[in-house]
């Protein structure tokens, strides 16, 4: 199967991945495979701008809205689920198409994840109670004690990556770092992977209009419908979080908006950052290729 090729499509949120694909996936031939940790939730369409269904026409799409927000899903599943789902479709198609903006979840497809342990929920509860209650900074200065390594190299803003982190230094007694040893592992198709960029100010010009997009749509009432959720992982996400502040009554729904703006920005900032800083002198066999648009 190595004269497959997968063309991987990455880029920041708002960037327009979702047109540019489906115009590239319909002169291939090929569906479109979602490599997004959050459209694959059927719940989260309008806050995670999920392909319209016009768009879900035009070609078939694959892992968006399959999870319920209800289920802990995690990369290491994406991993297996889309590996398979890539087999079969290889059968039928010499190139595949295959875009997001998650870079846990393509570099999952892409090398492989490293073998952590499995989550303790018990301990993640636990740190999840400490975070309420001390705030992430306790968790932080924990982590850089445990593991000073993990703490300088990784995105110690990421509060879930703090999480995971200091449960692995706890659960197992060794650092999270001593974890980020696998091999690479080999895929027998070839990736090509591509990032879309834009211009900054054009780039935030997009966000601020989808955010406004997003609440014309229905994002207020569809995050209220989540609400019993809004402790999964998946919900603690821009545009959620600042909704449930607004329903919580801590914020007016314009200021839940500018903020929503304002962390989408930052969201897409880190979001290039992470592809930026890929060590690309240990991955040659697919370097990424940045395309303006």
């Amino acid at each position: 199967m190595n004269d497959r090729t997968l063309k991987l499509i990455l880029g920041p949120t708002a960037v327009g991945k979702t047109d540019w694909c489906l115009s590239l996936a319909g002169s291939l031939g090929s569906p479109v495979i979602s490599c997004d940790s959050r459209q694959i939730f059927r719940e989260m369409r309008i806050g995670t701008a999920a392909p319209s269904p016009g768009q879900l026409s035009v070609v078939p799409h694959y892992f968006i809205g399959n999870h319920s927000v209800s289920e802990y899903y995690t990369a290491g599943k994406y991993e297996l689920e889309a590996l398979e789902l890539l087999g079969n479709l290889f059968r039928e198609h010499d190139t595949l198409v295959m875009t997001g903006g998650s870079g846990l979840y393509a570099d999952a497809l892409c090398f492989g994840l490293d073998d952590f342990p499995e989550t303790d929920w018990d301990l993640r509860s636990s740190l999840m109670e400490r975070l309420e209650n001390e705030g992430v900074e306790s968790l932080r200065m924990e982590l850089h004690r445990l593991d000073p390594e993990a703490y300088g190299s990784m995105d110690i803003a990421n509060t879930q990556r703090v999480v995971r982190a200091l449960e692995v230094c706890l659960m197992t007694g060794r650092t999270y770092t001593s974890f980020k040893t696998a091999p690479h592992k080999e895929r027998n198709f070839r990736i090509e992977r591509y990032c879309l960029t834009r211009p900054r100010d054009i780039l935030y010009d997009r966000i601020n209009l989808r955010v406004d997009r997003m609440l014309e749509a229905g994002l207020v009432e569809e995050v209220r419908a989540l609400a019993p959720y809004r402790n999964m992982p998946a919900l603690r996400t821009v545009g959620y979080k600042e909704i449930f502040d607004y329903l919580d009554g801590t914020i007016s729904l314009d200021r839940a908006r500018e903020l929503i703006c304002r962390n989408t920005r930052h969201y897409a900032k880190r979001q290039l950052s992470y592809w930026n800083r890929a060590k690309e002198k240990e991955r040659t066999q697919c370097p990424i290729q940045w395309i303006e648009l």
